[in-house]
């Protein structure tokens, strides 16, 4: 839209800029209320400097008619303000070219931004890479604060009455060691002299108690520090691993965006003074330059979308709740808008934490420049991107093939109607002819392979549309994430398309999503400035309340007084900015949680709410937590109303808005385009064919005119792809409305097809993740729901593992077992609709005790014999036992190590939880000698109550799929992913030499696990032979028959090195050779009730499997083992369990990692301060075990250093490996050091407790924990 303006000079213009990474945005808004539009690209060094400047100077030059030369500053008067959003944070850290920064930690924890949760990125890289931290040096400071104690302990506890923290009920806060006794003025000093000119400064507890902080930062810019960040300014939120990621990241970017700001403000006459200059921040507010802080620019760019998406897709009336679907080059952003925007606490970009309030957007690696592959009988599209230079084969510039590539070949994206901006001078079309051929040579080596397979052949066209498919199915995966994985059904949304790309795919987005309108603004190639326009300025501030919901009248008082002074606070920032008192507008935002659970729900709490004396009304409070309970129970399925609601944090938003689009109606005055029917006919590839498009200029298209599909609709910035089954309508402010209608049944045969193949491998996937993210979800146990220990997969009529999320890899066949088991043991039909098993039992597919199954079977064809199962395995924290956490070290008999399920136990039936049944067992061992219930019974409910409803999940999708394709398509691509899997793991096998290779070990007690495999080359087959293996253990270290089965698949996975299905067929090549009677076959020995114990073999010998076979095929030296169990608990508290990382193993080209997880687990660790908020203890410290790692060409990783200090009397358990035998190199390699257990009691004295351990700790001793490191590959050199 043009505007023209008759009077030159005449007020001011507005602009609202996205600088993103290959285009900016930029948005010109005239004092008539009209708006032009620019996109140019973001680095055009021969042409401009900078690509906002350059936008602004053109828009200016056209208004003043005056010639604005590029090489002097722009002048100021006819600007009135400049709202940006930019990539500038983003990039710097993608590309890791931040400020060099140095931080202050608490004494203890000077690695904890290498070890973070202790997870390792990729599952099954054995070549281990952590992203690089965005910090060059950790210095330990001697300050420590402790929270107060629980009631329950105060007895035993020391404690300094009178210090208050900013938490409200936090008044027995101890200041252990005071910052003011340590030397920190001194290492502030040395930072500053080593040319540090920014500091992070993150003291565990920091949250409740900042005084340590401020007086460091006082400090820091005393020494003459130009920039510090201190944790409880930039994330005043619990979670100390989070908080220090944050606050190094700010230290980290903040000099950057600063710097930006000024080079930006240089290209003005005056430095801009006088303008109202703002910046996006990833939460979708905007604010003044002062408050653009690093951490808080991330989403900077995207969060503008998302305010497009709310200004101009939903719909105030109908409240129908929208998604955004923003394709660009090289990925895809979605985000979710029903009237309020959605953040989040919490995520993660570029491998760093970072914990502010952002959007809630998900990214997916699939864009318009995503690469093609076809790998192992599938089409691949990405992770991998052509980027803007070279870019698409189409670019001219030697790229590679794209996705952008393909819509060329299937004539969606036309040559001659695109921008002449390619080649070497940024001066031709594209490239028809170039993509066509790259995409010819693809098929051939596609049909060469089809011809081996007996498979027909593909033309030209259906590969592109083939991958076309399956970056359709990458980028739905996202969407159902933020919606099916939240409760919220994906048909319920409208889809709202933007960006680059987004036009060309949305159509067959909505319709695999099963959404039925899609809504396309006029300014959706530009939709991130458009929102960044109208956005509101926003400033906020966040208190870590920690305290009960419903409170008495004196604790409101206080809640009160606070509140009201940080509305005051936020108020003033605004007032500040040079707005009024009437403009700004306050929001209070209380995050809501189950007392002992993780997961908040914001509730808008009305602060206007008060009595006669200003207080808060526990009216107020209480429709709060109904409030919460309602949205708890539509997100998460139930609520807990035995449980206290907890006030987690508190943030008060205050908002205020400069300035508004007014709203422009189309008029249809021209005849000419009244009339107008099409620019011209193409013919375009939908669905395996050529069809005959219609090509329309949008400009040109009139209110309430439709457009039957196919159509091309296009646009300056855009081209929108109206597919055949859709139909669109321009309405009055030219958006384009599109109906989707639903094609019906996909009648897409039974026959293999690699495009199908490579779709079906997706959904079936993305199943499996829906049934996890709905158990992570509703589970209430620190375990599973925060520790993210378990489970979730699919399984054929036969019991077959056919998909599963990478969750963890000792369920995997563990999980396959207990489903043929129950098969077995029941018949085909022996679980009726309706039921659900639990099964623990090691003889039936069980790992240990605690990892608790439940089976689900799915009927769709008939009520007699199910079609599928699904199933879920989650690590449950107590069921009983010896011990608190139901891991004994010294457990002879299951029975010992919690309550067993076996024999099909039914725990629904006909719909219903049978509970008072499953609480019987759960307290069963308490029958045992020695052995209790279950100590935490409701958590027990709770997450079997989450289990079962993760399974419904998966019936549900697995339901709509077969809707969806047909029952016999489904059935038939699950048979064809397992004969893939097959394929691939056969193919590894005939790419070795027929040979047979040995590798054997021993456990610390001297059981040897021996292992032979023969390897034949020529039919792709191998024999996994444990002859040798030495006898079942009278303790606990037995591998059940699924534990072995799980360390293979594992292996092989890792060893194929490529992204292959894991199910049955990966083990179909393989024959398994394991002597009855040794440690990894025990016995269900009559005289030993309930059979042996098993809960090592699950967590302890099952990583020794996996050192002897990688070992075998020389992949990697040893890694530390073990998963180094630690539990404690106590009549009070019930138990807690965690496991610790340690050093992987080092290979041929790759040195080791240091404080990982490795193998069979890839648990997080709870973060110290959620550990010292909710058990008594103290986490004392958490680093690297130095020098711990074996020596080699390539040296094993370091393993850890973990010590907790108990405040209160209490049982404790080590289950651990490696504390005797070392972990052994490879080719020369040195091994790495065992690992030690030991105690340190109150006077100093140390004294280890040996791996295998149960004991009595009293309050104030010390558990210390070196776990091993792994071993070194090749000869060190000298």
């Amino acid at each position: 839209m043009t505007v023209e303006c008759k009077k030159k000079c005449i007020g001011k213009l507005g602009f609202a800029i996205d600088r993103g990474g290959t285009f900016t945005d930029v948005i010109c808004c005239y004092p008539s209320g009209k708006i032009e539009k620019l996109k140019l690209l973001s680095e055009d060094p021969t042409k401009y400097k900078s690509a906002p400047t350059e936008g602004i100077r053109r828009f200016l030059q056209k208004f003043t008619e005056k010639n604005i030369p590029i090489e002097e500053p722009l002048p100021t008067e006819n600007i009135e303000w400049i709202r940006m959003g930019t990539t500038v944070a983003t990039n710097a850290l993608l590309e890791r070219k931040g400020q060099k920064c140095a931080l202050l930690v608490s004494k203890g924890f000077k690695d904890i931004l290498h070890i973070g949760n202790q997870t390792r990125p990729n599952l099954f890289d054995l070549n281990i890479i952590k992203p690089e931290v965005p910090c060059n040096k950790v210095v330990e400071v001697n300050e420590r604060i402790l929270l107060p104690i629980d009631s329950v302990y105060k007895d035993v506890e020391y404690k300094i009455d009178g210090l208050y923290g900013s938490c409200g009920h936090l008044d027995g806060l101890i200041i252990e060691s005071s910052i003011e006794t340590s030397n920190v003025e001194e290492q502030i000093k040395l930072l500053k002299e080593e040319g540090y000119t920014s500091l992070a400064v993150s003291f565990l507890n920091s949250y409740a108690y900042p005084g340590h902080e401020r007086h460091a930062e006082a400090e820091a810019y005393r020494a003459g520090f130009e920039h510090v960040s201190v944790s409880h300014k930039v994330s005043n939120m619990a979670k100390f691993v989070p908080r220090t990621f944050t606050t190094v990241t700010d230290a980290y970017l903040t000099p950057i965006v600063k710097e930006y700001i000024e080079s930006f403000k240089k290209n003005f006459i005056d430095n801009l003074r006088g303008v109202n200059l703002e910046f996006m921040r990833s939460d979708g507010g905007l604010c003044a330059i002062n408050d653009f802080i690093g951490c808080r620019a991330i989403l900077s760019g995207p969060a503008g979308g998302v305010v497009g998406v709310s200004i101009t897709a939903y719909n105030e009336k109908t409240k129908q709740p929208v998604i955004g679907f923003d394709m660009g080059g090289t990925s895809t952003d979605v985000s979710r808008y029903a009237g309020e925007f959605e953040h989040t606490l919490e995520t993660q970009t570029a491998g760093v934490t970072i914990q502010v309030p952002q959007m809630d957007i998900h990214t997916v690696a699939a864009g318009g420049g995503s690469r093609l592959f076809f790998r192992d009988g599938r089409f691949i599209v990405g992770p991998e991107s052509a980027g803007s230079d070279p870019g698409p084969v189409c670019y001219r510039k030697k790229g590679y093939l794209t996705i952008t590539d393909a819509n060329v070949v299937l004539k969606k994206i036309i040559p001659e109607r695109f921008p002449k901006i390619f080649g070497p001078n940024g001066d031709e079309p594209l490239d028809y002819e170039a993509s066509y051929n790259e995409f010819e040579k693809l098929t051939k080596t596609i049909n060469s392979y089809l011809t081996d397979m007996g498979q027909p052949s593909l033309s030209i066209e259906n590969v592109a549309e083939g991958f076309v498919n399956v970056a359709n199915e990458t980028m739905s995966r996202p969407i159902r994430t933020l919606t099916e994985g939240k409760g919220y059904n994906t048909a319920a949304h409208e889809l709202c398309s933007f960006g680059g790309a987004g036009g060309q795919h949305c159509c067959a987005v909505a319709e695999k999503l099963g959404i039925t309108k899609i809504k396309i603004s006029p300014h959706c190639g530009l939709l991130s400035a458009y929102g960044i326009g109208a956005a509101d300025t926003v400033t906020d501030t966040i208190w870590p309340y920690n305290d009960d919901l419903l409170i008495g009248e004196r604790k409101r008082q206080f809640l009160t007084k606070k509140i009201i002074s940080m509305m005051k606070e936020t108020k003033d920032n605004l007032l500040n900015n040079g707005f009024k008192n009437l403009d700004v507008h306050h929001k209070v935002e209380f995050y809501l949680r189950y007392h002992k659970t993780d997961s908040t729900i914001p509730i808008v709490v009305d602060i206007a709410k008060t009595d006669v004396n200003g207080i808060l009304k526990l009216e107020e409070l209480e429709r709060a937590k109904e409030a919460f309970e309602m949205l708890h129970k539509k997100q998460f399925g139930f609520v807990h109303c035995d449980r206290k609601v907890i006030v987690k944090d508190i943030r008060v938003i205050a908002s205020a808005k400069r300035f508004s689009y007014p709203k422009i109606e189309r008029t249809n005055n021209n005849s000419s385009t009244n009339n107008y029917e099409y620019e011209e006919i193409v013919k375009c590839f939908f669905n395996g064919k050529w069809m005959e498009t219609k090509c329309l200029l949008l400009e040109k298209l009139t209110t309430g005119k439709v457009i039957d599909g196919p159509a091309l609709i296009l646009d300056a910035d855009s081209t929108v792809v109206v597919d055949p089954n859709c139909k669109g309508t321009i309405t009055y402010d030219g958006s384009i409305e599109i109906d989707v209608q639903d094609r019906g049944l996909k009648n897409i045969g039974v026959n293999l097809n690699p495009i199908h193949l490579s779709i079906f491998s997706h959904r079936l996937m993305s199943i499996a993740e829906q049934m996890g993210k709905v158990l992570e979800r509703t589970a209430i146990s620190t375990n599973i729901k925060e520790r993210l220990d378990f489970s979730c997969a699919l399984f054929g009529p036969d019991g077959d593992l056919i998909a599963n999320a990478p969750h963890i890899p000792v369920h995997l066949g563990g999980m396959q077992t207990a489903v043929k088991y129950l098969i077995k043991l029941k018949g085909p039909g022996g679980i009726k609709p309706g039921e659900a098993v639990l099964s623990n039992h090691p003889k039936e597919g069980g790992s240990h005790l605690p990892d608790l199954t439940v089976i689900t079977p799915i009927y769709i064809s008939n009520q007699e014999i199910p079609d599928f199962y699904v199933a879920n395995r989650g690590h449950h924290s107590d069921i009983g036992g010896l011990v608190p956490g139901s891991m004994p070290p010294n457990s002879t008999t299951i029975f010992e190590e919690g309550a067993v399920f076996k024999n099909a136990f039914t725990i629904v039936e006909n719909g219903i939880f049978l509970e008072s049944k499953v609480i019987e067992a759960l307290n069963e061992p308490a029958k045992q000698p020695g052995c209790t219930g279950t100590r935490q019974l409701g958590d027990n409910l709770a997450d079997l109550k989450a289990q079962i409803a993760a399974n419904q999940k998966g019936i549900s999708l697995l339901t709509d799929l077969t809707n969806e394709y047909g029952l016999d398509v489904v059935k038939a691509y699950m048979k064809h992913i397992t004969e893939n899997a097959e394929k691939c793991v056969r193919d590894y096998f005939k790419s070795l030499p027929n040979s047979t290779i040995k590798s054997k070990d021993m456990m610390d007690d001297g059981t040897v696990i021996n292992l032979s495999i023969q390897i034949d080359k020529n039919n792709g087959k191998a024999i996994f032979d444990f002859t040798g293996t030495g006898p079942q253990s009278k303790y606990n270290l037995n591998a059940p028959e699924g534990v072995v089965k799980a360390a293979i698949i594992y292996c092989i996975r890792c060893l194929v090195g490529r992204d292959i299905p894991l199910n049955q067929g990966c083990l179909n090549p393989i024959e398994i050779t394991i002597p009855p009677g040794t440690i990894l076959t025990p016995s269900d020995d009559a005289a030993v009730v309930g059979g042996k114990a098993v809960v090592g073999g699950n967590v302890l010998t099952s990583q020794r499997i996996c050192d002897v076979i990688l070992s075998a095929f020389d992949a990697c030296a040893a890694s530390h083992g073990c998963m180094n169990n630690i539990t404690f608990g106590n009549k009070y508290m019930g138990g807690y369990y965690e496991t610790i990382g340690g050093g992987s193993g080092a290979g041929d080209t790759f040195a080791g990692q240091s404080a990982v997880h490795t193998h069979m687990t890839n648990t997080r660790i709870t973060d110290p301060e959620i550990v010292e908020a909710r058990y008594p203890v103290i986490v004392r410290e958490f680093c690297i075990r130095k020098d711990s790692g074996g020596k080699g060409k390539h040296d094993g990783g370091n393993g850890i250093i973990r010590r907790l200090q108990f405040r209160a009397p209490m049982t404790l358990s080590v289950l651990t490996e490696r504390r005797t035998t070392r972990p052994f190199g490879l080719c020369g390699g040195k091994p790495g050091k065992c690992g030690v257990n030991s105690i340190i009691s109150l006077n100093g004295e140390k004294k280890n407790i040996g791996g295998k351990s149960t004991i009595e700790v009293s309050a104030g001793e010390m558990l210390e924990i070196k776990t091993p490191g792994g071993g070194g590959y090749g000869v060190p050199t000298i």
